[in-house]
Order: C-alpha cells, then sequence, then structure tokens
C-alpha cells in the first residue's frame, strides 16, 4: 500500500526534494559510491566521539533581485533585452565559544545586464549600475542566470575578506561550483533537485536519522565533488524531511573529505531551523535565514530604485532641444 506524508516546507517555497525526474531515475553524472565504504557495505553513520565542532563557523550567502526590466533602442533599428539587477554577499560569524552571531562582511553591486553591444551604465539617482555585456542572441532568458557570476565573484570576496582562526569552517549556502578553492569550505545544498544513486543506496539515505549521515561519495559532474547526505534535527515524515546534501572540493585527498564530513555532522545540526520560525525548515539554517533578511534590506527599497531607473530611462530617450522628433 503507497504512503503519503506531508512535506514540512511551505507549499510557496516548493518541496524540499525537488527531482528533476522520478526518485527512482540516476542522474546521468557519473558517481562512485566506494570512496568511504565499498557500495555494499553502505549504512548510515555517525561522527566519531573525539570529532568537535569548530570554536568559529562562517555562513556565507548571496541575494539578488532584479530592479527593472530595459529594452535598448540601437542605431540601426534593432533592439536588445537589459535588466538593471541588485545582488549583495554576506558573511555571519558564528561563535560557538560565546554563543553569539554577528555579520562580518558585506559587499554590494549592481550591474545593467544586457545583449546590447553599445550600452553604456545606467546612473539611477545616486545609484550607478554598471554596464555587464552578455554575448549572443538577444533572448530575455538570458539574462538572469548571468547575474549568478558576478554574485558568486562576490561571495568568494567577502568570504576572503573574513576569514581569520587557521580552524574556522566555512559554510556556503549551496554548491561549491567555483568557489572550491576556499579552504575549510563545504557547499551546503538544502533543496535535492537531482538523484545521484540507485534505489538501494538511496534507501540508506531515507533511513537516515537526525545526527547520522551517508558514506562519501564522489561525484563526476562538471562541478563534481565529495559529497555526501545527513539529516537534521526536526519533525518526522516524508522519505527526505531534513535532509542535506554537503560537498567539498576534490582536490583534497578522500580522508580530509571524510573528515570534513564528521566535522559537518556535528556542527550544521546545531543551526537548523524549527517550523514556527522558518517555513522551510529545517534545512534553512538559522544563521542563514537572518543573513538573508540583512542582505535584502542593504539591497536598497525597491520602489525608489525602479522609479530613480525609469527617469533615468526616460532621460536618456528624451528629444535634445531643437531637435527633430
Amino acid at each position: 500500500m503507497t504512503s503519503y506524508f506531508v512535506d514540512n516546507w511551505d507549499p510557496a517555497y516548493g518541496a524540499s526534494f525537488e527531482a528533476t525526474s522520478a526518485p527512482a531515475t540516476q542522474s546521468s553524472a557519473q558517481v562512485n559510491t566506494d570512496v568511504e565504504l565499498p557500495a555494499a557495505a553502505w549504512r548510515p553513520l555517525t561522527a566519531p566521539p573525539t570529532v568537535r565542532a569548530p570554536d568559529v563557523v562562517l555562513l556565507v550567502d548571496g541575494v539578488r533581485r532584479i530592479d527593472a526590466s530595459l529594452w535598448t533602442r540601437e542605431e540601426d533599428g534593432t533592439s536588445h533585452p537589459g535588466l538593471a539587477a541588485s545582488y549583495a554577499a554576506g558573511v555571519v560569524r558564528c561563535d560557538l565559544r560565546a554563543g553569539a552571531a554577528s555579520l562580518a562582511g558585506a559587499l554590494v553591486e549592481r550591474g545593467l545586464f544586457t545583449t546590447s553591444p553599445t550600452a553604456t551604465d545606467i546612473t539611477a539617482g545616486s545609484v550607478r549600475y554598471g554596464v555587464r555585456q552578455i554575448s549572443g542572441a538577444p533572448d530575455p532568458a538570458r539574462l538572469i542566470p548571468a547575474v549568478q557570476g558576478p554574485l558568486t565573484a562576490l561571495e568568494v570576496a567577502v568570504s576572503t575578506q573574513v576569514r581569520g582562526e587557521s580552524d574556522d569552517l566555512l559554510v556556503v549556502d549551496g554548491p561549491l561550483r567555483n568557489r572550491r578553492q576556499l579552504t575549510r569550505t563545504i557547499g551546503y545544498v538544502k533543496t535535492q533537485q537531482s538523484q545521484y544513486l540507485d534505489g538501494a543506496l538511496t534507501a540508506v539515505v531515507t533511513a537516515l536519522r537526525p545526527g547520522e549521515r551517508s558514506p562519501v561519495f564522489l561525484m563526476g559532474t562538471a562541478w563534481g565533488g565529495y559529497t555526501w547526505y545527513l539529516r537534521l534535527p526536526g519533525p518526522s515524515g516524508a522519505p527526505w524531511a531534513g535532509i542535506v546534501r554537503v560537498e567539498c572540493s576534490t582536490e583534497l585527498p578522500p580522508q580530509e573529505a571524510i573528515e570534513l564530513a564528521d566535522l559537518s555532522l556535528v556542527t550544521l545540526p546545531r543551526f537548523a531551523s524549527t517550523p514556527y520560525k522558518d517555513p522551510r525548515a529545517p534545512q534553512n539554517l538559522i544563521p542563514i535565514a537572518g543573513l538573508e533578511r540583512r542582505l535584502r534590506t542593504l539591497l536598497g527599497d525597491s520602489r525608489l530604485l525602479h522609479r530613480a531607473l525609469t527617469l533615468a530611462a526616460a532621460r536618456s530617450t528624451a528629444v535634445p532641444t531643437g531637435a527633430r522628433p
């Protein structure tokens, strides 16, 4: 008989597990499941009793917002799409010894993303949107993904600025991708959009209890890395409730990746959110949620920026005095 579960997440945020195909269907990525244990010996793992959470944990995240959509009018009569975007990245420093958290650093940038070959910066009041030209066909759908690159670079910059303690741990909200050069860093993936394991190994993952993790395995994707699943504390329910995927760089020796897996297991559950406080509990970590709110504030008032952009665009198309309309 089929069993049903209600996902703990607020439906407005999708689901905690969002497979691109049926859960039983494997991803096309090449996977080496024998990094820590042979596949036949996979079982839920706990951290050794000697493993302790670091004194300082740094959590980095970024936010982006589209302030306005634009079109250019070129001299040859053609048009190109554009968008004015604001984006910010920040790091929250959690001192586990003192039981305190603070904003360690934040950076804000704005950009005009467009396929126009002649576009220039837009000044909207006191705010400047630096032009970022996108090569290729003038397709509006290509512009929003283009913001991710500069946002990631901003996350790397602010992370590098605030690193201090030699034994701290940096937690990146989302896959590491091109942030793998950061030391003592793990990527934290709270929404599972792809299935990488076969049915037998997936059963090990969904059988995890809070405080347990899967063995480390290796993904051979373009942004591949060592990765593992762990379950955060929270209400029981759907098979994937509270399960997150964590990853680290392939430049590490396998044993160091295993040590990071154990470290993540004794560290991340401390920050798990609760349903009455966060609609994406427990995966949306408490410091990350607070950081996101602070960063959105730093982006400024979207209505004022939209109005300033509208006025700036109107000035750019105004007909000079004495000129023929």
